[in-house]
């Protein structure tokens, strides 16, 4: 796997580090952060305009886009890049957790998983090796292996078991994904688990990292545990990670847990949560998350942010996008959609800055302050 990744930048008081990854359709500055692009399509902007605002990597998810539309429609096109006209890099989860949240049935051995789908309940199956060939299928230029996801507060025992079914299903991933001979510039990351168990993280570690996979991915936090729990698990989990590889924490996107993510040798994180809330009328600000749709903003002349470049905050007002969402107008969260992507650009952008200048944690410190304050 000839995935490149070096850290360009140690920040002195914490883990924090910028590197450079480069994949087959370009370079990626970390840290980074991804926009999930679900089912080919960032929701609300299109490939073009996230291309202008130079964002080089998305996320596509593999068990949505293969119950829909097949991956043999995609097949025709010769990937997923093709398919969707994406220019830049994609990285595609396993669809474990989506088998795991999404599927009404769904049975776990050791062969892989049985489900039904959560679109028209029909029944199928998703083993290691499937999983590969369809990220093969898809050209994803980082691919991530079957895992088993677990909820929080579950038994000892029950993680254990997940555990180890993971590992053995990381072996089979690797292997299948040798046979193929992948193209250059792309990867497979295994993902680690454990649950809320410092030993089972440890183990997990241990297990995967013996395997030399090109990067590792951290599963199994920011699934509905309290914040300081997260911090608890992810400052362990972080001193166990291999400095020269590349670290990417799945399923975070607000700035408190971006913050943390880095602060821990995080390089990459993603989350539906920035363009979610665009969706509904919410938006980043230095200052907290703005609710737009509120009545204070009426006649609200002032844009969302006066020093953000993005579309909605050069040309529009708040009270024009909440007249937007109260008219339910697609123009709103087409433009609440681009905001919250450019402010996670502009953050990840001035983190890497601090980094390089050794003060990350002032920097941190800083936002935080503002972030967690009241809105002028």
């Amino acid at each position: 796997m000839s995935m490149w990744f070096t850290v360009t930048a140690r920040d002195k008081d914490t883990l924090a580090r910028t590197g450079i990854l480069s994949l087959a359709h370009g370079d990626v500055e970390t840290p980074a952060f991804m926009p999930v692009g679900t089912n080919g399509s960032v929701k609300a902007i299109a490939h073009q305009k996230l291309e202008e605002m130079r964002v080089p990597i998305i996320l596509g998810n593999t068990y949505h886009l293969y119950l829909r539309p097949g991956i043999e429609v995609i097949d025709t096109y010769g990937g997923l890049h093709q398919f969707s006209s994406w220019n830049g890099n994609i990285l595609t989860d396993s669809g474990g957790f989506q088998v795991f949240s999404l599927a009404p049935f769904r049975k776990i051995t050791e062969q892989g998983v049985r489900f039904r789908s959560h679109i028209d309940g029909s029944y199928h199956e998703l083993s290691p090796e499937k999983v590969i060939r369809i990220q093969n299928s898809l050209n994803s230029d980082i691919s991530m292996v079957l895992d088993v996801c677990t909820p929080p507060e579950i038994q000892y025992n029950e993680a254990l078991k997940a555990l180890k079914i993971t590992t053995a299903w990381a072996k089979r991933s690797l292997k299948e994904w040798r046979i193929h001979d992948p193209a250059p510039g792309r990867a497979l990351f295994p993902i680690l688990q454990g649950n809320f168990y410092k030993d089972l993280r440890q183990r997990s570690a241990e297990e995967l990292l013996a395997l030399d996979f090109p990067g590792v991915a951290v599963g199994g936090l920011s699934v509905g545990e309290p914040f300081p729990l997260f911090l608890e698990m992810l400052h362990h989990t972080g001193e166990l990670l291999p400095p020269e590889k590349p670290h990417y924490l799945m399923g975070i996107g607000t700035p408190e847990y971006i913050l943390a993510a880095v602060e821990n040798s995080i390089d990459l994180f993603d989350c539906v949560f920035p363009t979610r809330i665009a969706r509904n009328g919410s938006v980043f600000t230095p200052q907290g998350v703005m609710a737009l749709k509120k009545a204070e903003f009426e006649k609200d002349t002032r844009p969302i942010m006066e020093d953000c470049n993005c579309l909605a905050c050069r040309r529009y007002s708040r009270a024009y996008i909440r007249h937007l969402f109260k008219a339910k107008e697609i123009l709103g969260p087409m433009l609440t959609t681009e905001h919250n992507i450019q402010f996670l650009l502009d953050m990840t952008r001035d983190i890497r800055t601090a980094i390089r200048n050794s003060g990350f944690r002032k920097y941190k410190e800083a936002f935080l302050d503002e972030y967690r304050g009241k809105h002028t």
